[in-house]
């Protein structure tokens, strides 16, 4: 009872709270703006330093959702979903405030920057950092550091120069992202949840050899770990990747990044220490976004996951791999100004059934991070045997007025989404179905 009193608390306070914050940027009648410049009267200044106070600013926004499952699944979780796990529940899923100095590869020359954003919400389960704030809360609603890096850009080799980012970055790997107002959807596509990684401390490089050619690289902690005992490892990961930009007359760009470490925790690996430190994981993704014209965009992705140990140890000793593949579509259609239509279909093979899972837990996901003894019921695995197929279709629309009075952004996202397993695996509901289908979608305000 205490624990459910707890959660109707924690409900009502974040639909308060979305209801306070629209309430309160609805009434303010003062010309809108993009973001607050916080030291705005010092961009005519005498002083280098108070000039570049000048370009801090700082936004915020708020999300919150539903996706509603007629069939009413025990216990109580949409299976394969992240952000809205909680079947016929409003979450809040983010409040989020981000302080930025931003730089601008186009303009040249030295330039330093950094970029601090704070979360709050029920999202924040998933973007958790062993050793910074994961474990320190026990609710749905928790509090996470989502960026917190030193950005700078450096004038060399090329014309375009060299960015680097230091800190904690989120994982620049795939379509979808954790800010709702880049992606087409409330709900994440099996690809972005279960194949790319989501947060790092280390360093990333962006090298913009030329006007079409990016090569990016870097190297981390590894996925959501630290350093020391925090690290699930003893071994450091690592990107690289390209850009081609501007492709067919400044109609396609496309994107490919490539991964490589071990990511297995020595806690719960059944080679222990030695298969953590030595298993490799190989993390593979390109998409491809091309602007048909100035209404419809299509967006494909491809991704590989292949990771040496994840399945265990042979008779032989040897490691025995698990892996997944997929491929994602969208496509964007730009009815009028305001509103867009979306679309977005995935096939995805979880080749082992190792990869997809519903964290029941609020720290059921984390714990399988760290590789820490976890409550057996926090667990919802995907099915047993030789592997899944799911095939995902989402159709939805983006409403988005310039509603002005100080609002940057506002959003209203409706959904329909139909999940299946195409051979047969009843994953959904329960282990009841074969097939899910839901419906729901956000709401996202922000200044």
């Amino acid at each position: 009872m205490g624990k459910a009193g707890t959660g109707t608390r924690a409900l009502r306070a974040g639909i308060g709270c979305i209801i306070a914050v629209g309430a309160g940027l609805l009434v303010d009648m003062r010309p809108a703006h993009a973001q607050v410049s916080v030291f705005k009267s010092m961009e005519k200044s005498d002083s280098a330093f108070a000039r570049w106070l000048s370009g801090i600013t700082l936004t915020g926004q708020v999300e919150g959702g539903i996706m509603a499952n007629p069939a009413r699944p025990q216990p109580g979780y949409n299976f394969g979903d992240f952000f809205a796990d909680h079947a016929n529940q409003v979450q809040l899923n983010q409040a989020e405030f981000t302080l930025q100095k931003a730089i601008d590869p186009s303009r040249g020359g030295y330039q330093v920057g950094f970029t601090l954003e704070g979360m709050y919400g029920s999202d924040a389960r998933y973007y958790q950092i062993l050793g910074v704030s994961a474990h320190e809360w026990n609710a749905r609603y928790q509090l996470i550091p989502a960026q917190a890096h030193a950005d700078v850009h450096l004038p060399w080799a090329t014309k375009g120069g060299l960015d680097m980012h230091a800190g904690i970055l989120q994982a620049p790997m795939g379509v979808e992202t954790l800010d709702p107002t880049t992606r087409p959807f409330y709900t994440l596509a099996y690809t972005s949840e279960y194949s790319v990684p989501f947060q790092h401390i280390g360093a990333m490089f962006n090298w913009h050899v030329t006007d079409m050619l990016d090569v990016t690289f870097g190297i981390d902690t590894g996925n959501q770990t630290s350093f020391g005992r925090s690290d699930n490892n003893n071994a450091p990961a690592g990107y690289f990747g390209f850009n081609l930009n501007n492709l067919a007359h400044g109609k396609l760009n496309i994107v490919e990044l490539s991964r490589v470490g071990p990511e297995n925790s020595r806690y719960s690996s059944a080679g222990g220490r030695h298969e953590a430190d030595n298993a490799e994981r190989f993390w593979n993704d390109i998409n491809a976004v091309y602007a048909v014209n100035d209404r419809l965009t299509l967006t494909a992705e491809f991704n590989y996951i292949h990771d040496q140990g994840l399945n265990g140890i042979r008779a032989n000793g040897n490691f025995k791999a698990a892996d997944a593949e997929s491929f994602v579509s969208f496509l964007s259609y730009k009815v009028n100004k305001v509103l867009t239509f979306n679309y977005r279909g995935e096939i995805y093979r979880d080749n082992n059934n190792l990869m997809v899972a519903t964290f029941i837990g609020n720290n059921s996901y984390m714990d399988g991070i760290s590789g820490r003894t976890t409550p057996a019921d926090a667990l919802m695995p995907g099915p047993s045997g030789h592997g899944t197929t799911y095939g995902e279709m989402t159709l939805g629309v983006t409403y988005k007025p310039d509603i002005g009075h100080h609002v940057r952004v506002f959003m209203l996202r409706p959904e329909i989404r139909f999940d299946r397993s195409l051979n047969g695996t009843t994953p959904f509901n329960g282990g009841r179905n074969n097939g899910m289908f839901t419906f729901g979608g956000d709401a996202v305000i922000g200044f």
